[in-house]
């Protein structure tokens, strides 16, 4: 079991595992300390990816709510041609879409149901490695309208400290599972530390069928096509997601557009990385 394995091994085959279901190995040199040491290896397995921030005045920050609960953001407010993949869930495994976020640079945000990380937790190191970080999408995927407050709070909460324990960072952001939410879902997800809630501007319904019955459908929810600035794109991990990923980010590149990280477009009381006065 992955729980069990020791904390460091854990970490370097879930840092330098670049395809599900492989645990590489790091050994100390034959004859001696003469190569990197064990710190500085971890060091560079850990780091972050850096993507591009936004121009100053390009965009419009999302505002705190008035009432200091997390806010429900649904776009992006930007001036620039940019569009934010988001993926959810995590019950299928694509080695090869890796490697591809990794060569193509294409900055990812996830959004785990965290049971779907017994047995795979190597997988979404790869990930969050390759620059996607991991934000809270529950632990069972059930609507949240269906549970009571303190049904709502543990979904969130034992989400949390799944993916703290594993990946080393407690989520700022929340994904309701359809996006559904009462206003007992913004408490509990105070309460579990989250600073707001992400929805989406249109969803590619990658690797199954759209309610117009299309398969690999890309539908905007104002009934609108193409992209458009500040789109939230919401898409899940399923079987293929590399070949659809190839698909979804030639049609953003046709229409002139490139994906950017929406983390990066939220200030740090909401969960991103933008600070909370813009600078000009």
């Amino acid at each position: 079991m992955l729980g069990k394995m020791p904390v460091i091994a854990t970490l370097v085959a879930g840092g330098l595992g670049v395809a599900a279901g492989a645990w590489p190995v790091v050994r100390a040199p034959a004859g001696g300390d003469t190569g990197p040491s064990m710190r500085s290896q971890l060091a560079a397995v850990l780091s972050d990816q850096q993507w591009a921030t936004p121009k100053p005045g390009s965009w419009t920050m999302p505002k705190p709510a008035p009432d200091g609960l997390p806010p429900v953001l649904r776009k992006i407010e930007t001036q620039d041609k940019v569009v934010f993949l988001t993926i959810d869930d995590g019950y299928e495994y694509d080695a090869e879409f890796v490697n591809l976020v990794r060569k193509e640079k294409v900055p990812i945000l996830t959004f785990l149901t965290s049971r779907y990380v017994k047995g795979q937790g190597q997988y979404f190191w790869a990930l969050r490695n390759a620059g996607s970080q991991m934000e809270n999408h529950t632990v069972t995927h059930t609507p949240m309208v269906k549970l009571t407050p303190e049904g709502q709070r543990k979904e969130i909460c034992d989400a949390s400290d799944t993916i703290t324990k594993q990946y080393g960072r407690r989520p700022q952001i929340f994904r309701p599972p359809y996006g559904s939410f009462n206003p007992a879902t913004v408490q509990a997800a105070k309460q579990c530390g989250i600073k707001s809630i992400l929805l989406w501007t249109a969803e590619f319904y990658n690797g199954t069928t759209s309610p117009n019955g299309k398969r690999d459908d890309f539908q905007r929810g104002d009934g609108g096509t193409g992209f458009k600035p500040g789109d939230i794109i919401l898409m899940h991990y399923r079987k293929g997601l590399a070949d659809q990923f190839k698909m979804i980010l030639g049609w953003i590149r046709a229409q002139g557009f490139r994906p950017a990280a929406v983390e990066n477009y939220l200030p740090k009381s909401l969960g991103g990385n933008a600070p909370d006065k813009p600078t000009h």
